[in-house]
């Protein structure tokens, strides 16, 4: 198989990068250049940083979507329970608002030491809502759970 001559110009960097990849590979600088564009010309392959900013761009994708998924649950959720709260919450005498304050605030930490806990094993109440509602879809939602830092050891 018979192969053309070129004649190239290129940067004195370039040249010396060439010439020690050669040596180091214990190859040719001609098959080198070959090879390099071979890679560039060819169909499937394309430019290596474009493939790779594809890759990049298509996981950034993917985890987007899943963002917005959670806002979206943790809208709906926050929702719900403002418009839940409302329609049932009785209006406290003025006799009794000390009282309900102290049982609010007592019911708040109470609300914020589970929350913590809940944190710390590595749950995700928008990943449990998110497999309730599509259980069959749990690649989605990240479904290789965090195991609990007790569980890990």
């Amino acid at each position: 198989m018979s192969r053309a001559r070129l004649n190239l110009f290129i940067e004195p960097e370039h040249a010396k990068r060439l010439d020690e990849l050669a040596v180091r590979k214990g190859v040719s600088k001609s098959s080198i250049v070959a090879l390099a564009l071979s890679t560039w010309l060819a169909p499937q392959g394309g430019d290596p940083r474009e493939a790779m900013m594809a890759r990049r761009l298509d996981r950034l994708s993917h985890q987007f979507d899943r963002l917005e998924r959670d806002q979206n649950i943790l809208i709906e959720t926050v929702a719900l329970y403002v418009r839940y709260f409302l329609t049932v919450s009785v209006p406290v005498p003025e006799a009794h608002q000390d009282a309900a304050r102290a049982q609010g605030r007592a019911r708040f930490r109470q609300f914020v030491e589970q929350l913590g806990r809940h944190l710390m094993r590595g749950h995700s109440l928008v990943r449990d809502v998110a497999e309730e509602v599509s259980p069959d879809q749990r690649e989605l939602f990240g479904a290789e759970k965090r195991k609990a830092p007790e569980e890990a050891s």
